[in-house]
């Protein structure tokens, strides 16, 4: 497989330990990893996505204010020409209370898939393969799931 991920902490959060283990989990699954690490800005991503031919953009989050982060996020996206999956998962909401109500904001503004701070890294590399359709052997399964 050689998908690209664009991997980072957006805003001011400099939380570096999930995207740390994402990093290593996607890697030994097979992505070609690009991370940008923390307190990442919305053009960094998208000038990654632009240099590596990214295939996805994975946006983390912990500090809470992940909606004021991601505001026009995806209009900036689209102006420079891509058209990448885009994740985002973490602590997004301050008195994150209803993770639906989140999530459901955050897929308004053009996330393909939001995740919670609970989300184990072979959910998200699941739900990677499948959004990519790249196909998982029988023992790639297996492994993912223990």
């Amino acid at each position: 497989m050689s998908a690209t991920v664009i991997l980072g902490v957006i805003g001011s959060d400099a939380h570096a330990v999930g995207i740390t283990i994402l990093e290593q989990a996607l890697s030994t699954a097979g992505f070609e990893v690009v991370n940008l690490g923390v307190q990442s800005s919305q053009q960094e991503f998208i000038s990654a996505a632009q240099a590596h031919e990214g295939d996805a953009v994975l946006v983390s989050s912990l500090y809470g204010h992940a909606e004021q982060d991601c505001r026009g996020f995806h209009e900036a996206i689209e102006d420079a020409g891509l058209d990448p999956i885009t994740y985002i998962g973490g602590n997004l909401a301050v008195g994150q209370d209803d993770f639906d109500r989140t999530r459901d904001r955050f897929r308004e503004m053009g996330f393909d898939r939001v995740f919670d701070s609970e989300t184990k890294p072979t959910e998200a590399i699941a739900a990677l393969k499948a959004d990519m359709n790249i196909a998982e052997s029988e023992a790639e399964r297996a492994r993912l799931t223990t």
